[in-house]
């Protein structure tokens, strides 16, 4: 599902995806209430989404849309790279930015790997967010993160840093729940992929 106010957009990024052997545009809206309308009658397996529109923002858009389907897909495509915009939406539930200016083969791979499960940021823009995203974290959760990144267990990174083992599963709830994932490896590998931890 495409959604951006500007027809010519729509009207390309249409074409470029409906070129494409496995892919197939099933709706499009022009501001964020008829996305909501639209996800509702078609579920698209992906919504392309720029920002800012009409009514309803993008990021108003994509945390309305992740609360009512928890398991949509979103990836933001938008002229606007400002680092608070991309984390506001990336926190509010995107998996994914790329700027209009990107190259078709480009937001083929992100469209691609963003319906795969997987986030798509960047480089550039993953080290413009990484202070950002970190800051979600406090600073015992990332001491948490690394050594869960370095392979100690729960038990072993409590000896660490001096406390229960109850209070790391604690810690790690918060990690989870913040990263929005579902187990350790998935917060370690996004952690590095966002800059908030680094492997040696």
């Amino acid at each position: 599902m495409l959604v951006d106010d500007h027809i010519i957009v729509r009207m390309g990024i249409s074409f470029a995806v409906n070129n494409q052997p496995d892919m197939q545009v099933v709706a499009q809206a022009q501001d964020g209430i008829e996305a909501m309308e639209m996800y509702r009658s078609h579920q698209p397996d992906l919504v392309i989404l720029d920002l800012r529109m009409p009514k309803q923002n993008g990021i108003e858009t994509i945390a309305l849309m992740r609360r009512e389907f928890s398991g949509a897909r979103i990836l933001v495509l938008s002229n606007y790279d400002a680092g608070d915009e991309i984390a506001a939406a990336i926190q509010a539930g995107a998996r994914g930015f790329v700027p209009k200016d990107t190259s078709l083969t480009n937001l083929m791979e992100a469209i691609r790997r963003v319906n795969e499960g997987e986030e798509f940021i960047p480089p550039e823009i993953g080290r413009r967010l990484s202070g950002r995203l970190a800051s979600q974290l406090s600073n015992r959760e990332i001491e948490v993160l690394t050594r869960l990144g370095k392979g100690l267990s729960n038990k072993e990174i409590g000896v660490a840093l001096n406390v229960t083992e109850s209070t790391i599963k604690i810690h790690l709830a918060h990690i989870f729940a913040k990263l929005d994932v579902a187990d350790r490896t998935q917060a370690v590998l996004k952690a590095i992929k966002r800059g908030i931890i680094h492997m040696e």
